[in-house]
């Protein structure tokens, strides 16, 4: 986990998970200044883009599709329709971020949506929708919708305004998305000279969600939420209790200014895991192009003839992402329940094996999943990964899910949890590799036989 210590200032602190610092009077700025991996191989500006916005914009340029304003929200309601968003996936956070800082506040939250490949931010009365948009290739692509009513809504790319925040050591350096947690003031800033932490699955919940609201449940457990600095002496030291196990926040501020009164715990632990992991999947994606065109190979080299020095460039990223997708570091529960439904959604998504099992099964008692092995597994960035990456990822899986590696990295995975993982990629991931389909079981063979074949492995 990253911890920063930082002063607050007037301008924009980043407290959430975009910002969008751009001059007044401008929506965005294209094509100005320095914007990271512009190059070769990478070619971060290209136009060639099919992440979900951007097919939605090109659905809207042929009039398939439009969509629908009205005055309370904007477009908010449509485009969350239009992209397959959830409305319970709703969080709100109070601390000041975006360019349209200035309309943040406890009183006035900024809320947030996403579902497996978009971001929304809306600021009450703002004048712009955010958005973070993951495509397949490139990774984060960052776009703007003005709010004001139009003939034809357009949704603007604004690389150059984004990337001065969202290409940092808290993404991994490549185009992404974080959650900061901060010690906010009543005001919505950050606490003078106070830490600041990135958010991940394996940050612990007493340094999460500072500066968010938080509704649910979650034992004995406190964090950050719900609560604002009292103290300017000792701004650390916040109730941490009186934020705790919140599921009315009426009293905090008016509900009616967002789509939902929740902002639900289930959904903040989803959004932390995910987050990272779509970063983690650009950085591997990256550091692979780029070390097969520094190294003058052609991008359907075969890993074989791929030499040592070469392969350790994106081995080691695509390490990081084989742990972070087994939840290897992932921070304990005690006790989890949502207040939106937000939970029952998510799982019901699938997909399932023919025993009913899905990676989208929630624990939620002592960790986040039941089979703690990331659904985005599923999503076209990872199907999108370079072949050579993928190859060494969906080995070092196997290894793991069959028990060939029992490092420490992944002891928390017993044999039950390991067999039910490969059983569940074996029935729904299409393109698994050969090592993988010849430990599939006919047909016919019952569950048991399966399992059988897998334990053989186990126990090695």
């Amino acid at each position: 986990m990253k911890i920063f210590k930082t002063a607050a200032a007037s301008g924009v602190l980043v407290a959430g998970w975009m910002a969008f610092p751009v001059a007044h009077g401008q929506i965005a700025v294209k094509n100005q200044g320095y914007v990271p991996f512009s190059e070769q191989p990478i070619d971060y500006r290209s136009e060639n883009l099919s992440d979900p916005v951007a097919k939605l914009q090109k659905r809207l340029d042929r009039g398939e599709v439009k969509l629908d304003y009205e005055p309370k929200h904007g477009y908010l309601k449509s485009v969350l329709d239009q992209l397959a968003i959830p409305v319970n996936s709703q969080t709100l956070v109070f601390s000041k971020t975006s360019f349209q800082y200035k309309k943040i506040s406890p009183e006035e939250p900024r809320a947030l949506y996403f579902n497996d490949d978009v971001y929304v931010g809306q600021v009450h009365d703002g004048k712009v929708l955010e958005f973070v948009s993951f495509d397949p290739v490139q990774g984060a692509i960052f776009y703007i919708l003005d709010e004001h009513q139009a003939d034809k809504p357009v949704f603007q790319r604004a690389e150059l305004d984004c990337t001065q925040c969202h290409v940092a050591a808290g993404t991994r350096n490549v185009p992404g998305v974080l959650l900061r947690s901060v010690f906010t003031t009543k005001t919505g800033t950050q606490a003078t000279m106070t830490q600041s932490f990135i958010t991940g699955q394996e940050s612990p919940l007493k340094d999460r969600w500072g500066g968010w609201y938080v509704t649910g449940t979650h034992g004995s457990q406190t964090h950050m939420g719900n609560v604002l600095v009292e103290d300017k002496e000792h701004p650390e030291q916040i109730d941490r209790a009186a934020g705790a196990n919140v599921t009315d926040l009426s009293k905090k501020f008016d509900t009616s200014l967002v789509l939902s009164g929740q902002s639900d715990i289930v959904a903040h632990l989803v959004l932390a895991h995910q987050t990272q992991m779509h970063n983690l999947i650009t950085l591997t994606n990256y550091q692979t192009r780029i070390a097969l065109y520094k190294a003058g190979l052609a991008a359907d080299t075969k890993s074989a003839a791929i030499p040592e020095a070469v392969r350790a460039q994106y081995e080691k990223a695509a390490e990081q992402l084989v742990r972070y997708l087994l939840f290897a570091d992932e921070a304990p529960l005690d006790g989890v329940k949502g207040s939106s439904g937000y939970a029952g959604a998510f799982a019901a998504r699938g997909p399932r094996d023919a025993e009913g099992r899905s990676l989208r099964d929630f624990d939620l008692r002592t960790r986040i999943f039941r089979y703690p092995c990331s659904y985005l597994i599923y999503s076209e960035a990872f199907d999108s990964l370079p072949a050579q990456a993928k190859e060494f990822v969906y080995h070092r899986l196997f290894e793991v899910l069959t028990g060939h590696d029992q490092s420490p990295a992944f002891a928390r995975l017993d044999g039950e949890t390991r067999r039910a993982i490969f059983e569940i990629l074996l029935a729904t991931k299409p393109g698994l590799p050969a090592e993988w389909s010849a430990s599939q079981p006919g047909t016919q063979t019952s569950r048991t036989q399966s399992s059988r074949v897998i334990e053989t492995k186990l126990t090695r």
